[in-house]
């Protein structure tokens, strides 16, 4: 047993329910890695999980993280393709803002020399999660309309330079603050209060596809904007906690919202994207994207890195303040 230090979420509420504990990790069992952790990734999964919210969560108490990148540092029985000190990356949905975690050897993938860290961290959860809605959900196509809701966001700046790439017009909400960086990728910003991207998405004749990390009411507006044929992709259920609002059961809208299916005339469709590391594209996706880093194909904005010791801090901010891109947790040096 090795004495190490993680983040536990002892209840759900407020962001005094977040601990740092010590505690031990025990030596991998056969088939798993011991990984060091170098970077945990941090979301809007994070702070529902923290709520409660999180559709089909755990119950508290938790370690949060959905995804990490840190040095194998022991093996279990049986491992072959993983070797101590490689650097891995891993998508994980629980544990990785700790300093040592256990992982399935066959769900880690080794991350190639050369790439900064950092952006292969945003990669493992907030990329590959915009890249499979893109690609595979929506599959967006040269030429056509998307609208994105949170541009500024980990995942939506990941839609909105995978959408471009693809040669897609690209619209979308974003605080005002962060017009101007949004625009410097190529896409056009709206206030999501004002409800004026409604009226100008449809006067373009509709979108072909809607990301929306919203829920809730946002999903009936989304929808209105599609023009036949196209989908709305929801991701999330993040409105009442980007309002400082008390936090609503997201069930009902969502099958409210994949209800709508049946009921189109137009042929619009609608689904509810999840991500899972047992999806049959989980390991392709994420390194397709590597390549594509490695390539230069895009750089990953990262908007802050936080230390471990300040997770509260990071739940207290996530949704505000200056800058585009994902955030991460400094979990130690490895």
């Amino acid at each position: 047993m090795t004495t190490i230090r993680k983040v536990i979420i002892t209840e759900f509420g407020d962001v005094d329910v977040i601990k740092i504990a010590e505690t031990t990790c025990p030596p991998p069992a056969p088939g798993f890695i011991q990984i060091a952790t170098e970077y945990s990734g941090f979301t809007g999964g994070d702070v529902s999980m923290r709520k409660g919210i999180y559709p089909d969560q755990d119950p508290a108490p938790l370690t949060p993280g959905y995804s990490l990148i840190g040095r194998a540092q022991a093996l279990g029985e049986g491992c072959t393709t993983i070797k101590e000190g490689d650097m891995v990356a891993v998508l994980t949905k629980y544990d990785a803002q700790a300093d040592l975690v256990n992982q399935p050897e066959k769900y880690c993938i080794k991350i190639p020399d050369g790439l900064d860290h950092q952006q292969v961290m945003a990669l493992i959860c907030d990329w590959s999660t915009a890249y499979a809605m893109v690609t595979q959900t929506a599959k967006v196509t040269k030429g056509q309309r998307v609208f994105i809701h949170g541009l500024s966001g980990a995942v939506g700046c990941g839609l909105m330079i995978l959408c471009s790439l693809l040669g897609a017009e690209v619209y979308g909400t974003a605080s005002e603050r962060n017009f101007e960086l949004v625009r410097a990728h190529g896409a056009t910003p709206f206030v999501y209060t004002d409800k004026k991207w409604m009226d100008n998405m449809k006067d373009l004749g509709g979108v072909h596809a809607v990301f929306d990390p919203l829920g809730f009411e946002s999903f009936e507006e989304s929808y209105s904007i599609l023009t036949e044929g196209g989908i709305l992709v929801a991701y999330g259920n993040n409105m009442d906690s980007l309002a400082g609002k008390k936090p609503r059961n997201p069930t009902e809208a969502i099958i409210k919202m994949l209800s709508w299916n049946s009921d189109s005339p137009t042929g619009r469709k609608t689904t509810f994207y999840g991500i899972s590391r047992d999806s049959p594209t989980y390991a392709s996706d994420v390194s397709a994207l590597m390549e594509m880093l490695g390539e230069g194909k895009f750089q990953v904005p990262i908007k802050k890195v936080w230390a471990m010791d300040d997770v509260k801090d990071a739940h207290r901010q996530w949704g505000g303040g200056y800058g585009i891109g994902s955030i991460l947790i400094k979990v130690q040096d490895v």
